[in-house]
């Protein structure tokens, strides 16, 4: 079976740099877990750092974190369907919101649970994904606060996740001065200013961040050490806490080009080959890893002098040339992923989960 692995000892060494970052410019920071897929064995081992709040986007996962530190903080990172209202007031101890009809059903759910429930709202910014427009939120917030157990702690934008908006100074200024509006309209006091995110993390060192901004959620900086903002790493955070590995099961010398009539493959693809490698051959190793767990795409073979040859729902075939550092059925092929990657490999039944360096 293939697997992956965590280096539990580089996440905390992220952790520790983020959460000493974040600190010294009085920032609360949020932890983003959708990554771990509600894995227990991996949260057991997140949950065990100086973490404060968990945000997830899966009902299920915050029950799993619920059930491992029942004391920390939830918070459940997208607009709730109606559907699901009963469980997030049980699991999460925020919720973001958009639609005020929601809110009144948060509202009556936390009445019945005998419990006040928080709520960032959002505010669009400019990505078009969540948030309430600029012109309504005044009215927006009003009506919330007229609501029976419902508090409001924040206010939120997010950027960058659906069509790469960026965020900026004018764009995080426009934010805290809507918080300025609602508390001097309102005389309600608004903890948190939750306008960062791991793309803004770059703003901080710019000295481009805005005091008003108190509040971030950090998922992927934190996994992978990404300067999402730059398309690039910081240079003191590790970038290799996830490893996945797959096993050779077959490996023969096989022609370069296959030989019958062409069709399609099992996505819809078709292929023409050079007709020049005719008669040439290169070993072939199939691994137990298919397009079922992970595309191709998200991968990075760690051996530079091999290559993807294809792949089908079970199975990927990795093209070894001369085959010169001499692999073998049974061996394992090692790969970097990259965040999509990840989120698809650890959601997946198939591949074992393991920790690496933990205690």
């Amino acid at each position: 079976m293939a697997f992956i692995t965590l280096d539990i000892k580089k996440l905390e060494a992220n952790f520790n740099y983020l959460n000493t970052l974040f600190k010294k410019n009085n920032i609360e920071l949020s932890i983003v877990s959708k990554i771990l897929s509600g894995n227990k064995t991996f949260l057991s081992e997140l949950l065990k750092f100086d973490i404060k709040q968990v945000c997830d986007s899966r009902v299920s996962n915050l029950q799993v974190i619920k059930s491992i530190k029942p004391d920390i903080e939830t918070i459940y990172i997208k607009p709730p369907a109606k559907r699901s209202i009963a469980s997030i007031v049980r699991y999460a101890d925020i919720s973001l919101n958009t639609e005020f009809e929601t809110i009144k059903l948060l509202s009556k759910e936390a009445k019945k649970q005998n419990k006040t429930h928080k709520i960032i709202i959002m505010i669009e910014l400019g990505e078009l994904r969540e948030g309430v427009l600029g012109e309504d939120f005044m009215d927006f917030y009003e009506s919330v606060f007229q609501l029976e157990n419902i508090q409001v702690v924040g206010i939120g934008a997010n950027l960058s996740c659906l069509y790469g908006v960026l965020p900026n100074h004018d764009k995080l200024i426009q934010l805290s001065l809507y918080e300025q509006l609602i508390e001097a309209k309102f005389n309600k006091q608004i903890p948190y200013v939750s306008g960062g995110s791991s793309v803004t993390i770059p703003l901080i060192f710019q000295n481009l961040l805005p005091k008003g901004i108190n509040h971030f959620r950090v998922g992927e900086t934190l996994f992978l050490g990404t300067d999402i903002y730059n398309n690039t790493k910081f240079k003191k955070m590790h970038s290799d806490v996830f490893r996945l590995y797959s096993e050779i099961i077959e490996l023969i010398e096989k022609p370069v080009v296959p030989m019958g009539e062409f069709g399609t493959n099992v996505e819809g693809e078709s292929f023409e080959f050079d007709q020049s490698n005719i008669g040439k051959t290169s070993y072939r190793a199939i691994i137990d890893l298919g397009l079922l767990d992970v595309e191709p795409d998200h991968l990075e073979l760690i051996d530079k002098n091999i290559k993807f040859a294809g792949a089908s729902s079970d199975m990927i075939v990795i093209d070894l040339d001369e085959n010169k550092k001499n692999y073998k059925v049974g061996d394992l092929i090692e790969f970097k992923l990259d965040y999509m990657g990840i989120l698809r490999i650890i959601n997946s039944k198939y591949i074992d989960k393991k920790i690496k360096n933990g205690n």
